[in-house]
């Protein structure tokens, strides 16, 4: 007599979670964590430069953000991607690339405390040499750090990362908002670092245990080391080239414009770190699963699959740079106050490049995913090339406005065109990319279109202001509402009527 269906589907083991559970799962968790947080960085910047730091302070910490930046992006020589990108169990390679992480990082550290003094009157802010000294030692704990991130990563485990962001987030601010009160100036921010990089750590070996195992194959640091090297190089360039304007100003300008410039660039960062940090948390791991034939798919899904991620993060992006771009004086001046307005000029640039940015670092992200690391460096290293003299030359003629339109220049007419031919080598078609920013962009340019008409209309106030954006934002949700059932995936009306015949 055979057993009843409920009794074999009860013995049934579970179903594991099927891949776009998994990733869904992860990207809300990381885009709630990512807002959550960079919401608490926009009211503590406020809080600091209304009432405790001058421009020239934010310079200075703009100098020592630099150059913490382009460490980073090469304090594990690239070899901690493994974790997430190799098939098998990443307990076996983990400790060799813990040990190679360590040991970049304080490699890395070593020759900046040595090189601090030069480095800072290079870059035109002499002070800043402590403030660099102490920040820095954030790239040591960053290294050590960067095997059990990884795991988290894997695992699309962004729940446990959002703790562990916020236990840095509130450590950080606090060590900074109290030093700031007691006159520390630029040095606030350094040592709020090193405490949030102290307690990011603690939280990620607690979250992964075990994973924190210091080992040494050479066979493994061979492969590594080949895998990670151009990741490295690549990643260092492109921190290069965003952080390349803030070394132009700092030595070609004064310390006040590189105040200013540094604020412009951190508030055109809003919806860059707000969006695509949270895209980026779990783009290469899905990327990644989807280009492996034997469980994404393959080419076909890969184009899918990165058509529905630019698409979102376009959606999701244009209408705050619109009201970033058009409002920069009002928003300046009401957020920050009047003797922060200099840095409105630039701003609505950096808009543009900011969603330049947000486009071109999901494509980083694709074309690592499928093994294109070389075109990586070619491009990133044009950029910079043809980054530095525009830059230059902006910064002659115009200020910090001149180097804001000079970075969106070479943005939007040399690099968009190199990675659209990369992502096509990639199987990632132009149409693609064209379909998913399609409706974004029409609803930018009306909601452009209104929000500057509103405004002679209107006025500035704060009453007026918020008319303008809510009326805006509508306008915008009504003008990409036909692109909701390509972000969701579904298959044309067409198709779905078809399949049902």
């Amino acid at each position: 007599m055979t057993a009843p269906a409920t009794d074999t589907a009860a013995q049934d083991p579970p179903e594991a979670p099927s891949l776009g559970r998994k990733v869904g799962s992860a990207a809300r968790w990381s885009l709630v964590n990512t807002m959550v947080m960079r919401l608490g960085n926009f009211v503590t910047g406020i809080i600091l430069a209304r009432f405790f730091l001058g421009p020239e302070a934010w310079g200075v910490y703009g100098i020592a953000q630099t150059v913490l930046l382009v460490l980073l992006s090469a304090n594990e020589l690239g070899v901690s991607l493994a974790i997430v990108r190799w098939e098998g169990d990443p307990r076996r390679f983990a400790p060799t690339i813990l040990t190679l992480s360590a040991a970049s990082s304080c490699l890395l550290y070593a020759g900046l405390f040595a090189a601090a003094p030069l480095v800072a009157r290079v870059l035109g802010s002499p002070e800043a040499s402590g403030v660099l000294r102490v920040m820095c030692v954030c790239v040591v704990l960053d290294g050590l750090a960067q095997v059990p991130a990884g795991f988290l990563t894997r695992e699309f485990a962004q729940g446990k990362r959002m703790a562990i962001d916020a236990v840095n987030f509130v450590l950080s601010t606090a060590v900074t908002l109290l030093l700031a009160t007691e006159g520390f100036g630029a040095m606030s921010f350094a040592w709020g670092s090193v405490a949030g990089n102290v307690a990011a750590l603690i939280g990620c070996c607690l979250a992964a245990p075990g994973t924190l195992r210091f080992g040494w194959d050479p066979d493994q640091a061979r492969a590594l080391l080949r895998f990670g090297l151009p990741l490295a190089g690549a990643s260092m360039l492109a921190l290069g080239v965003v952080n390349v304007d803030t070394m132009v100003v700092g030595s070609a300008l004064d310390q006040l414009a590189l105040g200013f410039y540094v604020l412009a660039f951190n508030i055109s960062g809003w919806p860059v770190r707000i969006i695509s940090e949270a895209a980026r948390r779990v783009s290469f791991a899905g990327f990644s699963r989807l280009a492996d034939s034997d469980t994404g798919g393959g080419p076909g899904a890969l184009a899918a699959g990165f058509g529905r991620a630019l698409g979102v993060v376009m959606t999701a992006t244009v209408p705050l740079c619109v009201l970033l771009a058009a409002l920069a004086g009002p928003i300046v001046e009401l957020v920050y106050g009047e003797r922060w307005l200099p840095a409105a000029a630039a701003l609505p640039w950096l808009m543009g490049l900011g969603l330049v940015r947000i486009g071109c670092e999901l494509a980083y992200d694709c074309l690592v995913a499928i093994g294109r690391r070389r075109s990586l460096i070619g491009v990133q290293g044009l950029w910079l090339v043809v980054l530095v003299p525009v830059l230059m030359a902006g910064a002659d003629a115009g200020g910090i406005e001149g180097v804001a339109q000079g970075h969106l220049l070479v943005a939007g007419a040399v690099v968009v065109p190199v990675f659209l031919v990369a992502l096509h080598r990639g199987g990632v078609g132009l149409g693609t990319v064209a379909r998913a920013c399609a409706w974004p962009f029409l609803g930018g340019v009306v909601m452009t279109a209104l929000v500057l008409g509103l405004e002679l209309l209107l006025g500035d106030g704060v009453l007026a202001l918020l008319a303008t954006g809510s009326a805006a934002v509508l306008c915008y949700a009504v003008c990409v509402l036909p692109s909701l059932r390509f972000l969701r995936g579904s298959p044309p009306a067409a198709t779905s009527a078809k399949a049902g015949t």
